[in-house]
């Protein structure tokens, strides 16, 4: 077996727990990490179905509904219907929710910050780039 392997698989079961252990012990910000992420979704390509949200996130449908009317009872998203199906419905920003996922970003961008204020600019680059790069990898494995 390849020793670099050996050490990725090792370092990505530590990288998960310790995540775990800051975003349960020390809060960044006030939103969970599906909440976060949901948003950020919405913010960055705009109005969503509930179904292409799933689809992104490759979770069920029953789970992004649920996530999605706890954001809504917080008055971070509002419901727009479909005009042609009654039944359907997109789910957009409110300023609310715009406001808060800023805080969050900037409190997630300021702590991450700090952990690679040791690094050189090239290595941050980099790091971002590997990481971009698995991440597309985990996604592409995810059955359909």
């Amino acid at each position: 077996m390849d020793h670099s392997i050996d050490v990725i698989e090792l370092e990505m079961a530590i990288l998960v727990r310790r995540l775990v252990s800051m975003t349960t012990y020390r809060k960044i910000g006030n939103l969970d990490r599906s909440a976060y992420l949901l948003l950020h979704q919405i913010a960055s390509h705009g109005s969503a179905g509930v179904k292409a949200l799933s689809d992104e996130f490759h979770l069920d449908i029953s789970t992004v509904s649920r996530q999605a009317a706890a954001l809504e009872q917080k008055g971070y998203v509002k419901r727009i219907p479909d005009p042609v199906d009654g039944r359907a419905y997109s789910l957009e920003m409110t300023d609310m929710g715009e406001e808060v996922l800023n805080e969050n970003k900037q409190a997630r961008q300021e702590s991450i910050g700090k952990m690679l204020s040791t690094w050189s600019d090239g290595e941050r680059v980099i790091f971002g780039e590997l990481l971009r790069k698995f991440n597309a990898a985990i996604h592409e494995e995810i059955p359909e």
